[in-house]
């Protein structure tokens, strides 16, 4: 995989710069509208007082961090707050390779090719565990990957690109993985509100101090722009000192500071303020306009012959069109001629490379379809 070149923003600058009018599928920012609560928090918060507009603490809003504890069944002291799930997941990654035996990470290929590059930036070797006919990694494969040379394992669950959920006992496997290879399992879980399975099951659940769960608000409540992210580190209570994950939090606190001090104050406010005045009615209206879009999508790739992996969450659908491989040449035929933008599945690892990933957060899937089915028909 290309490391150095940004992907995403080659796609997009492609299809920005057409001669045509071309439907966005590349990018994963949500086109909804937020909570209302998100808005009115916000506008509150511009009448505080001066010194709400100070630091707030390194690792969060104490606030917000009850209300995140609370809301995923943990210690407030397991929570710090993060630019985002990107520096929740680089912290992990970090801590991961630091704190535990073995200079490896393992991935699932395919991979949000983020992951892939922050393991390279951070020095690490990487092994990939491609995914089975059915998109999900098998916990048996992944097993058989890990060696004693093994520091860190990264799922992502509800899963870019793949669409698909890891239910319980798959998190178990993962997890019991880890514990054995003395590894670190590193749960991604930013699409947990877009389950459309009923699967999902969080890490989190099993209580092991061989996990590490990330998530942020930036996609459950249509705020990618807000940067708001959080880490759930094992709890450190009664483990011996001399246990990898005893000091993955502090370190972790420390990095953050060094880096960048700590996350907007406002932000984190506004965030607080939805998650305590937004209803259940807002996610689930949000998840039924999704699985519309699903049924859309999907509905185009059948009439046209597409293998695709059927999605179980998150944004994303893969597919396959036969004599038509997912590369970036491709892709820029399909912008060209179809008016259709989407991810080329090399730019994800070598199990979907022949593949295409097309993001559904676009109120635009109608028009993507009838392209698609124009194209390929």
């Amino acid at each position: 995989m290309d490391y150095e070149t940004p992907q995403f923003f080659r796609v997009i600058q492609y299809a920005t710069e057409a001669d045509r009018d071309v439907v966005d599928m590349v990018s994963g920012s949500p086109d909804w509208d937020p909570p209302a609560a998100l808005r009115e928090g916000l506008r509150e918060y511009a009448d505080a007082p001066p010194a709400a507009n100070q630091y707030p603490p390194s690792v969060g809003l104490a606030e917000l961090r009850t209300e995140i504890a609370q809301r995923r069944g943990v210690d407030r002291d397991q929570v710090l707050v993060t630019n985002g799930a990107g520096e929740a997941n680089h912290l992990a990654m970090a801590g991961g390779l630091e704190a535990f035996p073995g200079e490896e990470v393992l991935l699932v290929d395919p991979t949000y090719p983020y992951y892939a590059g922050r393991a390279n930036f951070l020095g690490a070797e990487t092994t990939a565990v491609p995914v089975a006919a059915d998109g999900h990694v098998d916990p048996a494969a992944v097993r058989e990957a890990a060696s004693a040379d093994t520091a860190v394992i990264v799922v992502n669950t509800p899963n870019n690109p793949m669409g698909v959920t890891y239910g319980e006992g798959a998190m178990a496997d993962l997890v019991a993985v880890a514990e054995d290879h003395d590894a670190l399992l590193v749960s991604d879980e930013v699409y947990d509100h877009f389950d459309y399975s009923g699967r999902f099951a969080s890490a989190l659940a099993t209580g092991s101090a061989h996990r590490l769960v990330t998530n942020s608000f930036s996609k459950s409540l249509a705020i990618t722009g807000w940067r708001v992210g959080y880490a759930v580190f094992p709890d450190g209570e009664g483990l011996a000192e001399a246990h990898p994950a005893a000091g993955l939090h502090d370190r972790a606190r420390t990095r953050h500071m060094l880096t960048t001090v700590t996350g907007s104050r406002p932000a984190q406010a506004g965030v607080l303020h939805a998650l305590r005045n937004t209803g259940p009615e807002y996610f689930e209206r949000v998840r039924r306009r999704m699985d519309e879009r699903v049924t859309v999508l999907t509905g185009a790739l059948e009439d046209v012959g597409a293998e695709y992996t059927e999605p179980e969450g998150a944004f994303y659908v893969m597919a396959r069109f036969d004599g038509f491989p997912g590369t970036f040449e491709h892709v820029e035929t399909l912008v060209d001629e179809a008016g259709v933008a989407g991810m080329p599945g090399e730019a994800f690892g070598e199990a979907r490379a022949d593949w295409l990933r097309f993001s559904l957060t676009t109120d635009r899937v109608d028009a993507a379809a009838d392209r698609l089915r124009a194209f390929f028909g």
